[in-house]
């Protein structure tokens, strides 16, 4: 292989000139002949036994040059490309330009990485947020888990906000039922505002085995047309009242929820975890903060091939997740009320953003002549191994070190970048901090936790309500 040129025909475009001769290309040409002769028929000689001259001759001496071209293209243009020095992001678009009997000759135009030029990255001034885990953060977890381990039993008295009715119920519009009125066994849960106003503060005081009629208005901007604005009246049969019983907080509390033996066991254990999950969010937020300033002074001319194919891997990633939520992408575009076109241009801005800091930080790397050892790489593969609950080794052999060690360089560029930056921490009032408390202390804390209710996507819950939507609610929503 020679690599006659190497001309940049655009910001981000080479194109390769690159010269196949000699034995090298013979070769190939001799394999393409045993490869094809038992194939090639030639009058007067048995199939598979004609001299190449003559088949050369009957077929034209070129006749073996395309699958000897084949063979040898992809490491040429692999070895050019490492020659120039080049990253390419896009599958080059190739074209022969001469063959013969000694070689042929190749250009490849190739859209390549850019190269971006980063400025300031070090000495970034950046605000990090230091929060606290308050009494009240830990008894909002606690509550939590009493919800988590609630029980919903019948009660022998009359209806209040926030308990459940087992109702039956049958809805009518100038004396006449309508479709989708009716339901017969449904719980309702006084003060969630599921139906349409009035339905559910006409319950409160009723009891099991009370009927009567609640009358209500549709709202003119509801769904159904034919409703819109109609004064309606229910017949109702209330089956049962049931309110909801959260178990004491005690010892005996911790032990059905926890590995703990005490409440105060338990207590220590989710202030100690909180505090770990701050800490984390604390130091998430601030690398991010860093990372906002480094794409800020970073100026690169992108590709948009690198862009689509962010956006491409971003999909797929999508659609993964909604397949593990038992769904696929056109009944979640469906739901969502738009098409893919529409879908990917909302990816865009993030993916190109994604995009950027990639670049920005791989700059870093090569400004700080940042260097991957082999026991970070091992890190790594156990990093990934725990991740995915496999043997490190297994990976191994799933992911080539080449394909994290740039992966890895990054990582150390933001760790880089932050050791250099100026910091000035600051406690966030106390309702942001709680705001940004999310309640994980069944999965985080080793607690265990006796309901089925799991984290949903929002596709999923989304296709769930749909799914599950009957008639008679929708009608009396």
């Amino acid at each position: 292989m020679n690599l006659k040129e190497n001309k940049k025909t655009d910001k981000n475009t080479v194109q390769l000139t690159v010269e196949v001769k000699g034995d090298e290309f013979k070769t190939a040409v001799d394999a393409a002949f045993k490869k094809n002769i038992a194939k090639m028929t030639v009058p007067g000689f048995r199939k598979g036994k004609a001299p190449r001259k003559m088949i050369e001759k009957l077929y034209g001496e070129g006749v073996f040059y395309d699958d000897a071209i084949n063979s040898l293209y992809p490491a040429a243009y692999d070895a050019a490309v490492a020659e120039a020095g080049i990253t390419p992001v896009d599958n080059p678009k190739v074209e022969v330009t001469s063959v013969d009997s000694e070689g042929f000759e190749f250009t490849a135009v190739v859209t390549v990485k850019p190269q971006a030029e980063v400025k300031d990255y070090k000495g970034i001034k950046v605000v990090k947020n230091v929060y606290n885990v308050t009494e009240t953060m830990v008894k909002g977890e606690i509550e939590a888990l009493r919800k988590q381990n609630q029980r919903i039993v019948d009660v022998d008295r009359e209806a209040k906000s926030g308990d459940t009715v087992n109702i039956d119920y049958e809805g009518f519009v100038d004396g006449k039922a309508f479709d989708g009125g009716k339901a017969d066994g449904y719980d309702l849960n006084l003060g969630s505002n599921t139906f349409i106003p009035g339905f559910e503060d006409q319950l409160v005081g009723k009891k099991a085995s009370d009927e009567c009629e609640v009358n209500v208005t549709f709202p003119e901007e509801y769904h159904a047309q034919e409703l819109k604005g109609k004064a309606a009246v229910f017949k109702v049969k209330v089956n049962a009242v049931k309110e909801i019983q959260l178990p004491e907080l005690d010892d005996e509390f911790a032990k059905d929820v926890s590995e703990f033996d005490t409440l105060a066991e338990l207590k220590t254990s989710i202030k100690k975890k909180l505090t770990e999950q701050k800490t984390k969010q604390s130091e998430a937020e601030l690398e991010n903060a860093l990372v906002d300033k480094l794409v800020e002074n970073t100026q690169v001319d992108i590709p948009p091939v690198m862009i689509d194919r962010k956006v491409d891997s971003m999909m797929a990633e999508f659609e993964q997740r909604l397949a593990g939520s038992g769904l696929n992408l056109n009944t979640y575009m469906q739901y969502m009320g738009t098409d893919l076109e529409s879908f990917k241009q909302n990816y865009r801005p993030d993916a190109e953003k994604q995009v950027k800091t990639r670049l920005a930080l791989e700059k870093v790397v090569e400004l700080e002549n940042i260097v991957v050892s082999d026991e970070d790489i091992d890190k790594e593969y156990q990093t990934i191994a725990d991740a995915y609950n496999m043997k490190a080794e297994d990976v191994k052999r799933f992911i080539p070190a080449s394909e994290i060690t740039m992966d890895v360089a990054v990582g150390k560029a933001v760790e880089f970048i932050k050791t250099n930056a100026q910091i000035t921490e600051q406690k966030p009032s106390a309702q942001k901090s709680a705001a940004k408390t999310t309640s994980k202390t069944s999965a985080k804390t080793g607690t265990k936790s006796t309901s089925k209710t799991g984290t949903k996507s929002t596709a999923k819950t989304a296709a769930k309500t749909t799914a599950k939507k009957t008639a008679g609610k929708e009608s009396a929503e």
